[in-house]
């Protein structure tokens, strides 16, 4: 591709899910960064559902490692950020509030990519009893629903970044 000298096209291909990281904390800048970030996706209807919960306590990021069937890596992670929507606000039901926190959850993943960051999208929404525990983990009130976790630290594992259109996957004018 020839637009692979563009920053932002680099950052969206070379962001891959990162599962281990080095100990080391996530600056302060770089967090609110991510959040910056997160609060910049597209809403329907500018309804913008979502809230954040930054988790950088040790004691916290291990509760959630133990609550999350797939989350071992957040025992290793500096950063978690917990995506949750308030699906109504003042009578108003947000129906896409799913779509607005995938894209805000995408938005913190490139962002962690193009910040030198590594990360991967842990799902909550659809897993049980998992979305009570993480709600009663960090205090979040049982109105507001848990999309996912993005787990976040400096990479102790490198990838190759994202390359070339499967063919299989993409269908130009018709399927």
């Amino acid at each position: 591709m020839q637009n692979k000298e563009n920053a932002v096209i680099r950052a969206i291909l070379g962001r891959r899910s990162v599962r281990r990281y080095e100990n080391t904390p996530v600056e302060r800048e770089k967090i609110d960064a991510l959040l910056e970030c997160a609060c910049a996706a597209p809403s329907a209807n500018n309804f913008r559902p979502w809230h954040f919960v930054a988790v950088t306590e040790r004691r916290a990021l291990n509760a959630l490692a133990d609550a999350h069937p797939y989350g071992r890596m957040l025992a290793e992670a500096a950063l978690a950020v917990v995506v949750c929507a308030e699906k109504e606000r003042d009578g108003a039901a947000d129906v896409w509030w799913e779509q607005d926190c995938g894209a805000a959850m995408e938005n913190i993943l490139i962002a962690a990519a193009a910040l030198g960051l590594g990360s991967v999208w842990l799902g909550v929404h659809h897993s049980g009893s998992l979305p009570d525990k993480v709600r009663g983990l960090l205090g979040i009130p049982g109105h507001v629903q848990v999309m996912g976790i993005a787990a976040i630290g400096y990479g102790a594992e490198a990838k190759p970044a994202h390359e070339g259109l499967d063919p299989v996957l993409v269908h130009r004018e018709h399927w």
